[in-house]
């Protein structure tokens, strides 16, 4: 998401920190935040105006209409503050459909004025420019600013002028104050571009004699333009909506997401719902809440959130984990269900990513199952097949219901069976696999397999002239067409001559685009040259079918360029950072008519600038924060369509008659399946990208669709956001689009949620009603556009139209060609476990692969029959054996008698300030693991290991501690704080009691005891301790149970695994502690100043 609300109190800090004007901007800094914990003793210290001026006060939580809602005090003293904060502070509110908790509020001096001082001004992007508006009547009842307002247009990349501003704006304005309010408004518009603002409103902006004052105040800025503007912002706070809170799980994704490359995104909207989502892909996942919201399941939907991008194993863990963590935390009387859901992958290896799931549904198999979860999992993409055997196998290990669908199935059908709407498809899948479509293989599609028996030795000219026999009437479409006249210049992007640059080392997508090639019998690859500014001109291998092919690799755009004037593509793969430089760039050379921005997250300001230059210069953009597009039998860029076994699947190596654009990469991927399923193909296919200012937008591509004879219909996926598909309305109304259009526009759940949500693209949020994909679909269907009832009935609708083509003899089928075949990588035979490789790592202790764990070789079921308890299990983990039975008890009293030992060492009390400063429970715990060391609990392997020394060299024990003394060393584990020999401590001697009692020898432990009573006749105190007798004892039992050489006893005590003990028993206490804390509400711990000695230098302090 780009364009995020901030709070009011943070757009002053900007405002007040960066203006530039001669204006004097009164009031700067004067605010005070309250908030539940809010110490006005120390607000006060803090701010001492507090004391002597007349207050506002107001909610800081992105309420619209404050005054009219009766959320402002004005004109009060600090005690008049306190009473009307004493109804309002933590008390539940509505406001519109929302309902929330108004927790943090904005004191600020009052300022006296007349109403005639009251002005308005707002400015905000639009695609063109940005809009000023200004108003000479400011205040609580301005109404209707958008009628009422006078307005400056500022173009892009066009600056603000005084004059402009008097003249344009300031036509109304009092003429003593013209001159201030047009530097004030020149600064706030200059520092709106600077601190890249996309939305601020000042109403009411009071001007007195004295200056300008900033009364009430709205703002959004581009989070995208974080990295140019991190020094101005500093670290921003981006508030939630009212009416949702912001949960820790949504900033601890927020902060994986900005770690990443990928985009992982996690709203909470009910956390008590039974309806849980884990969806890839930005475009799916809004497609599969607005499914849920037609199904009538809006109150019950627990979350929005997508990952895509293709993230890492460990990244999808993550996510999963978290939603997982979310969803078992209460029960819902009639059971939850998890809907993993996606569209078809682009480039994200499914397989890969599932296993991350797959991890986290088996490490909360149990909550899952007392929480009576159900799992609905539909996907598609690269090794999908594997991905899905992964999961359903794991629904048959763990016990979980887990219903697993691929592509054969509509993508949001699972809904439906997930709600009880239909029945679950029972039918056994084919066993499909990602090889199928490479290799000659029994399981394969008769067409597929006759495809590589005939075609495996096909030479090229035989395969372009089976081609071209099925293209020669109409640009290449496979159906026989009427009338097929000239296309005018732009209806054609890209031609089965199309050759391109592509920026950026991605050799996998290189490698993509030239199997789809040589798949569609092109005569020579696509791509021409690739341009990477990090490393010296070279070369750079691929395959071209079975051959290997050099493809230059250039430093510079220019010598690209020179070198290959025939290319009229750029497909750019630059970083956020590169692609607005890289692609200006581009734009000097007139050769390049086309450019296809990949990257996500450029600012806004800068892509309008973009787009600016390529409409001056007459150049087509697609994206960015796009896969990019497809013209079957002819180019294809990037990653678009998937791997090779999809582009097979979806018939892209030969055209149809169905041209589609989309504003989801990974949706149009999905578009490629339902239309392949449902009509003769895809002719073209165009992803616009998920920005709030796409490059090129739906009507640019519906046009040339229009204009090129080969296309017989046209789709349009469309979302909520912006007002793009309204031009599609008119173009119809209008008798320019004359092609059957299918249109629908996702987000329709949008205007039943009770709070603002940002989905997965940046520019699928509605600003107003016309944006909202219900109004868009409605207008759209008006003007004569067939429209689905939803996203489930699109195929059919699609499916129909094309029918109708048909039987009106507009579209004539064209017999099916088979494709050449193209061998596979060594790299993803590999990944789909087609040959052998060396493992990276190995594990000895746990094995959860088949259908049962396995601790060290004995099943769990075993574990739980044999009853050998947490001792046991601990045994078989750490030990490799399974102990005897008084091996497993002594380990579970040193559990026990070292689980705790009071608040006051320095783990626990770690532990507790931890959680009293509102950190989660691991957090906290871990915050006192941390303090374990030789000096805290850390004693038992460095005790284990000096005993066992000084007992192996046959020392006497007095020799042993005259030898410690002179080397000036401590014994580890003898010695305490409290206890004495006077004042035994109990643990060990409840220990000692048991180890004389069981163990079959006790040398080392003897020995030990014979140290002590020499240390203790020199200091009562140093006796030995439990951190000591643990160590000394575990030798004992190691070296004499009968399951360990003495080799294998002692490589025990060398490697740490006795401090494991200590580690492990005193988590449970430290848990204690901070569930203690949590239980009993303790507050923010701050230490008492009668507790420190503050020693400073001595001429410091005179």
């Amino acid at each position: 998401m780009s364009a995020k609300a901030i709070s009011e109190q943070t757009g002053k800090e900007f405002l007040y920190k960066h203006i530039c004007t001669t204006a004097a901007v009164q009031n700067r800094f004067r605010y005070a935040n309250v908030t539940p914990e809010t110490d006005w003793q120390r607000l006060v210290q803090d701010h001492p105006w507090l004391m002597t001026e007349k207050l506002v006060v107001k909610p800081d939580q992105l309420i619209k209409r404050r005054g009219k809602l009766g959320l402002v005090g004005v004109n009060l003293d600090l005690n008049g503050v306190k009473e009307w904060l004493k109804t309002r502070r933590m008390k539940e509110t509505t406001v519109g459909k929302a309902k929330g908790i108004l927790k943090n509020f904005l004191i600020e001096p009052f300022v006296p004025h007349k109403q005639e001082e009251e002005f308005y001004v707002c400015i905000y992007a639009t695609r063109e420019g940005d809009y000023m508006l200004f108003h000479h009547e400011g205040g609580v009842d301005v109404g209707d600013v958008d009628s009422k307002a006078l307005k400056l247009l500022v173009g892009v990349d066009e600056k603000i002028s005084p004059d402009a501003v008097k003249s344009e704006l300031l036509k109304h304005a009092p003429a003593d104050k013209k001159e201030m309010l047009s530097s004030f408004l020149v600064g706030l518009f200059n520092l709106y571009e600077d601190l890249y603002f996309t939305y601020l409103e000042i109403n009411p902006l009071v001007v007195t004699k004295d200056g300008v004052y900033v009364l009430d105040m709205a703002a959004k800025i581009d989070a995208t333009a974080d990295y140019l503007c991190k020094a101005k912002w500093g670290d921003v706070e981006f508030p939630p909506p009212f009416g949702r809170e912001a949960y820790p799980e949504e900033a601890y994704i927020a902060d994986l997401d900005a770690k990443s490359g990928a985009s992982l995104k996690l709203t909470l909207l009910n956390p008590c719902g039974r309806i849980w989502t884990m969806v890839a892909g930005g475009g799916a996942s809004v497609v599969y809440s607005d499914t849920i919201c037609d199904l009538g399941g809006v109150n019950e939907l627990a979350n929005y959130g997508e990952y895509s991008g293709a993230p890492s194993e460990q990244q999808t863990y993550d996510y999963a984990k978290t939603i997982l963590s979310l969803m078992t935390r209460e029960k819902h009387p009639n059971g939850k269900v998890l809907i993993i859901g996606g569209s078809i992958a682009n480039f994200t290896n499914v397989a890969a990513t599932f296993k991350g799931i797959v991890r986290a549904i088996k490490d909360y198999q149990d909550p899952l199952k007392e929480h009576e979860v159900t799992i609905f999992v539909r996907r598609g993409g690269p090794n999908y097949q594997e991905g899905l055997r992964v999961m359903g196998e794991v629904g048959k290990t763990t016990g979980i219901p887990i219903h697993v669908f691929g592509t054969e199935t509509h993508m949001t059908a699972i809904v439906g069976m997930a709600l009880g709407h239909r029945p679950i498809d029972t039918q056994p899948r084919a066993a499909a696999h990602t090889a199928n479509f490479l290799l000659n293989s029994s399981a394969n599609t008769a067409i597929i397999n006759n495809s590589y028996l005939q075609n495996a030795q096909t030479p090229v000219s035989s395969r372009s002239a089976s081609f071209s026999e099925a293209k020669s009437e109409a640009e290449g479409s496979s159906a026989q067409k009427k009338q097929a006249g000239p296309a005018p210049a732009k209806s054609t992007l890209f031609s089965n001559h199309t050759k391109t640059i592509v920026w950026g080392m991605q050799t996998r997508a290189v490698q993509g685009m030239l199997d789809f090639d040589y798949v569609c019998s092109r005569e020579e690859p696509s791509v021409a040259a690739m341009v990477y500014p990090f490393t010296g001109d070279h070369k750079q291998k691929f395959y071209w079918g079975h051959k290997e092919i050099l493809l230059p690799v250039y430093k510079n755009m220019s010598d690209a360029m020179k070198k290959h004037p025939e290319v009229d593509v750029l497909i750019n793969f630059a970083s956020l950072r590169s692609a607005y430089d890289s692609t200006l760039e581009t734009m000097q050379f007139p050769q390049i008519h086309t450019i296809a921005i990949i990257a996500e997250g450029i600012p806004e300001a800068l892509t309008r600038k973009i787009i600016k230059t390529a409409d001056e210069k007459g150049v087509t953009i697609i994206g960015p924060a796009t896969v990019g597009g497809i013209k079957p039998g002819c180019f294809k860029i990037g990653n678009t369509g998937g791997m090779l076994d999809n582009i097979l699947a979806s018939k892209l190596y030969r055209p149809g008659s169905v041209a589609y654009v989309s504003r989801s990469g990974g949706m149009s991927n999905e578009l490629n399946n339902i239309i392949s399923r449902t009509t003769d193909g895809v002719y073209e296919g165009v992803a616009i990208g998920g920005d709030r200012y796409p490059g090129s937008v739906f009507m640019d591509h519906v046009l040339r669709y229009q204009d090129t004879p080969g296309v017989k219909m046209i789709v349009v996926l469309g979302e909520i956001g912006g007002t793009e598909e309204y031009k599609i309305c008119n173009g119809i109304k209008e008798g320019r689009i004359t092609k059957p259009m299918v249109c629908w526009c996702i987000g329709t759940c949008a205007t039943l949620f009770s709070s603002e949500v940002q989905f997965g693209h940046a520019g699928a949020c509605a600003n107003q009603e016309s944006e909202t994909a219900m109004a868009k679909n409605k207008s759209l269907e008006e003007a004569g556009a067939f429209v689905p009832r939803s996203f489930d009935e699109l195929g059919d609708v699609i499916k129909s139209v094309y029918d109708n083509l048909v039987a009106r003899g507009e579209i004539v089928p064209a017999k099916e060609l088979p494709p050449p075949t193209v061998p596979m990588d060594y790299s993803w035979a590999r990944e789909l476990g087609l040959i052998r490789k060396p493992a990276s790592f190995m594990t000895s202790i746990c094995d959860e692969r088949g259908q049962e764990l396995i601790y060290a070789g004995m099943p769990i079921t075993e574990v739980f029959k044999s009853e050998i308890g947490l001792g046991g299990t601990l045994g078989l983990l750490w030990f490799q054996r399974r102990l005897p039975r008084y091996a497993c008890q002594f380990i579970e009293m040193c559990l026990m008698v070292t689980a705790d030992h009071g608040p006051a060492v320095s783990g626990a009390h770690n532990t507790i300030v931890c959680a009293r400063a509102g950190k989660d429970l691991i957090s906290s715990l871990t915050s006192g693991l941390l303090t374990i060391g030789d000096r805290f609990g850390g004693a038992l392997d460095a005790a284990a290991k000096q005993f066992s020394k000084a007992f192996d060299s046959g020392m006497l024990p007095m020799e042993f501690v005259n030898k410690m003394k002179k080397d000036g060393k401590l014994i580890m584990g003898i010695g305490h704080r409290v206890k004495s020999i006077n004042n035994p401590d109990m643990r060990v001697q409840i220990l000692k009691d048991f180890v004389k009692q069981h163990f079959p020898a006790t040398q080392m432990l003897d020995y030990a005891l014979e140290v002590e009573k020499i240390t203790t006749s020199k200091k009562p105190n140093l006796i030995l301790n439990v951190d000591g007798f643990i160590g000394v004892a575990f030798v004992d039992l190691l070296r004499n149970c009968g399951g360990f050489t003495r080799d294998e006893a002692d490589e025990f005590v060398e490697i740490g695994a006795l401090n494991g003990i200590f580690v492990l028993g005193r988590s449970m206490g430290f848990i204690g502690h901070y569930l203690d804390q949590k239980r009993l509400k303790q507050g923010l711990y701050r230490h008492p100043w009668d507790d420190i000695s503050y020693v400073l230098p001595e001429h410091m302090t005179m």
